[in-house]
């Protein structure tokens, strides 16, 4: 059967029983091995990688995506709108939005679900912490978040990540967002600017909000519906660590989004598969992925991705950070170039976006003209070039 005639079909049955037809279709293609072409379905990307199949979930038009990790965090603060003006002018394709809730339910963009490493809490509201010695964002108002001033992180918090190389510390005059904000931003800049940057939306640590009174996941959906971010195919992509809330934003909220899975450890090609029934991808470590070297210096690669691929998963990995590369890697082109070229990862997040971008229209470029997944996921021949373009 035609994939043509395939998706009018699916699309037909899927929208009369409810189920989502683009995330299904993708993994029909995958499953049966069925050939198509870019041209065949909208936005779609080729996998040379096996399987062969369609990425409808992902907005980009090329591969690997490139996310601002917390915005341009590798040269502003992170979370700030300064930071995220600068990383969608270096042409990352999604924006990262951390969000925790405010006490009076307004999602703001953090990282932390406490203020200590990068505002000046300590400073305006001493004696407002709790009894571990952390003041929690959901403990204050949004109009008291609002006095705040962020700062870069500090050292302590840092995570092996240079403090030389950063933003000077206290410096600048940031402030905390809230979500809308940050959203308005992206789309004011989308129209500004004549193409579409998406944004990459973090429900952080559910569990403690409803211990504090507070539906994160709710909230954030509520916002984003708000803003247009409401079907399979809009610009965004939203993430949890925790399996349950991401199962719960699938089955209970009945959210049609793509959703990631974020994983901090290895998992098994099992727990993959099962993983495919209630999210669209897996938000995994650098080092998940590229694990270390062999003593002749190539890259040791997990089958991860190509686990995830067999499922219909995406593989979006964290963290790029040309200041803080994994201890076996020598330069920040071979970091990409292994996994891209030689683990087919289908997105990268990075504190420095500008060096990805760069990266990849280099890459492209030597190749010539042609499907970017194609010429990246090559692995020999003419558009094999080495990893210091």
């Amino acid at each position: 059967m035609a994939v043509g005639k395939l998706r009018k079909t699916v699309d037909l049955t899927l929208r009369l029983t409810g189920i989502c037809p683009a995330r299904t279709l993708f993994r029909i293609l995958v499953l049966c091995g069925l050939p198509f072409g870019i041209g065949e379905v909208s936005r779609a990307q080729v996998s040379d990688a096996a399987p062969s199949g369609v990425t409808l979930m992902d907005q980009s038009a090329t591969v690997p995506i490139v996310i601002a990790h917390r915005g341009a965090s590798g040269y502003l603060p992170e979370h700030t709108t300064e930071g995220a003006v600068m990383a969608y002018m270096m042409g990352a394709d999604y924006l990262e939005q951390d969000c925790v809730l405010s006490k009076d339910g307004i999602p703001v963009v953090l990282h932390d679900v406490v203020l200590d490493d990068v505002t000046n809490v300590a400073e305006l509201y001493d004696g407002r912490q709790r009894a571990d010695g952390h003041w929690y964002v959901m403990d204050f108002l949004l109009s008291e978040l609002r006095a705040l001033k962020v700062t870069e992180r500090r050292p302590k918090g840092r995570g092996g990540r240079m403090a030389e190389t950063r933003f000077p510390q206290g410096q600048g005059s940031f402030r905390i967002s809230t979500l809308e904000e940050h959203l308005q931003l992206i789309q004011g800049m989308n129209r500004t600017r004549g193409r579409v940057a998406g944004v990459y939306v973090e429900i952080k640590d559910p569990v403690r909000h409803r211990d504090a009174g507070l539906d994160a996941s709710v909230a954030i959906l509520a916002v984003l519906k708000q803003y247009g971010y409401d079907s399979a195919d809009a610009p965004i992509f939203l993430q949890c660590f925790e399996e349950s809330e991401v199962r719960r934003i699938r089955e209970e909220l009945k959210s049609p989004l793509p959703l990631i899975w974020l994983i901090g450890k290895e998992v098994s090609a099992e727990k993959i598969r099962e993983a495919a029934g209630f999210c669209d991808g897996l938000g995994a470590l650098v080092t998940l992925v590229v694990t270390g070297v062999t003593e002749q210096g190539e890259p040791k690669i997990s089958r991860l991705v190509t686990d995830a691929h067999q499922q219909g998963l995406q593989v979006h990995v964290w963290t790029f950070r040309t200041d803080a590369l994994p201890g076996f890697v020598n330069a920040s082109d071979q970091l990409l170039e292994w996994l891209t070229i030689d683990a087919g990862v289908d997105g990268i997040f990075a504190d420095q976006p500008d060096v990805v971008v760069n990266w990849r229209n280099a890459r492209i470029a030597v190749g010539g003209q042609g499907n970017p997944f194609r010429l990246l996921n090559s692995r020999g021949g003419a558009e094999k070039t080495g990893g210091n373009q």
